[in-house]
């Protein structure tokens, strides 16, 4: 083929992200034929903005096209399942947010089932849900490309190289995300979010990490290097008492059943360790650092911020509408703005890097293996933390 033809799912923040990132790509590598939102109106609006052809009020529509070779899914995690196993029955290749699935409780009656429902449980059933996903695109030979810009961002590809020539052993990793809190409202339950910070914010170094043992592996020994165990703990700051009784706050705090901090340790098949925190409690933007110590070597990743730009206003309104960073609370004193903050992050790279693997027929740096990883690590997690105690991975069989 010439160039991929795109459906898009959604016509929210993810979609807009991907549009602006494909926006290089389109008439050259990339024709985007339509978008599919539940609100009609959303989607028109969408279809306007961005010059997209078609709109439809309902995604199967754009199934039963023949145009499409890729459903971009930017929907809600609860939705990706049923909409990722649909679009591997209609031959269509998959382009999927982040994470993968997870459990929502949708048959439970318990509005908290954060609380009522036994994250081993969890664990089950959100392994069990990856798993319908993995047959569905293995039996219609899809493929599955799974939206981590993590791995696709600059300093990450960076860190792999060095990691490559250094030749040392990857000892520990301390890796991070997290910003003053999510203001979505589907965020606050675990019905629709699926976890908290964990889940929403650690779902990124989660997979940075894993990639990169992945990687690591490949070079020295042929195969992967995986996690073998996790151990972790989970929190609510937001309820902690004297934080209730402030006025003023900096900070979203109305988390229902789901955690607004969490850290969980990964124990390596090579007795290597790294140790992900991920917090809706923190101020001054968004966080997304990565300190990785070799034997020989130590590189410290900073996505965000860096300081590149370092810049200094008295006042808040001297900068005026001109964006500094994601999250950032105020635009006085000192702050790191990016010069191109989805660059660095890896938006763009990561979909030119899943356009290419349609178009030449290649596997994508970051798939349905690292997707279904991710869910697996972050689930243990919850059930560590349930429990107080380490919990054992495994490879559970479709």
């Amino acid at each position: 083929m010439d160039r991929v033809k795109i459906g898009i799912v959604g016509s929210q923040f993810a979609a807009d992200l991907h549009l602006r990132n494909l926006s290089k790509l389109r008439g050259a590598k990339v024709d985007v034929v339509a978008v599919a939102s539940k609100n009609k109106e959303h989607a028109a609006a969408f279809a306007k903005k961005f010059d997209i052809p078609d709109f439809y009020d309902d995604y199967r529509l754009l199934l039963k096209r023949k145009d499409i070779d890729v459903v971009d899914l930017c929907i809600p995690t609860d939705l990706h399942e049923e909409f990722s196993i649909e679009a591997a029955e209609a031959g269509k290749h998959i382009l999927c947010e982040k994470p993968l699935t997870g459990y929502f409780g949708k048959d439970r009656k318990e509005e908290k089932v954060g609380f009522a429902v036994s994250k081993k449980l969890m664990l089950k059933e959100a392994m069990r849900g990856c798993d319908r996903v993995l047959k569905a695109v293995e039996k219609n030979k899809v493929k599955f490309m799974y939206a981590e810009n993590w791995i696709y961002a600059p300093p990450f590809t960076k860190l792999k190289n060095l990691i490559k020539v250094s030749g040392g052993t990857i000892l520990d990793i301390r890796a991070e995300e997290s910003h003053s809190g999510s203001h979505a409202k589907y965020s606050r339950k675990w019905k629709t979010s699926g976890g908290g910070a964990l889940m929403r914010l650690g779902a990124h170094p989660v997979g940075g990490v894993l990639h990169l043992k992945h990687y690591e592996g490949m070079l020295k020994y042929g195969k992967p290097i995986r996690a073998k165990s996790i151990m972790a703990e989970v929190g609510q700051h937001t309820k902690i008492a004297s934080f209730l009784k402030e006025k003023k706050k900096y900070v979203v705090s109305e988390w229902d059943d789901v955690e607004d901090w969490g850290v969980m340790v990964i124990n390596f098949e090579d007795h290597s360790k790294a140790t992900v925190f991920s917090s809706d409690a923190v101020l001054g933007g968004v966080r997304n650092t990565m300190n990785v110590y070799l034997s020989n070597a130590v590189v410290n990743v900073n996505i965000n911020p860096h300081n590149a730009l370092e810049v200094y206003a008295p006042e808040a309104h001297i900068f005026g509408d001109e964006y500094i960073a994601e999250k950032l609370e105020t635009k006085a004193g000192w702050n790191f703005p990016s010069p191109d903050e989805d660059w660095v992050r890896g938006y763009p790279q990561e979909l030119e890097d899943f356009v290419e693997a349609v178009l030449f027929d290649r596997e994508p740096i970051s798939g349905i293996d690292l997707a279904r990883d991710v869910v697996e690590a972050i689930y243990a997690a919850y059930a560590s933390a349930e429990k107080g105690m380490r919990i054992e991975l495994k490879r559970q069989s479709i």
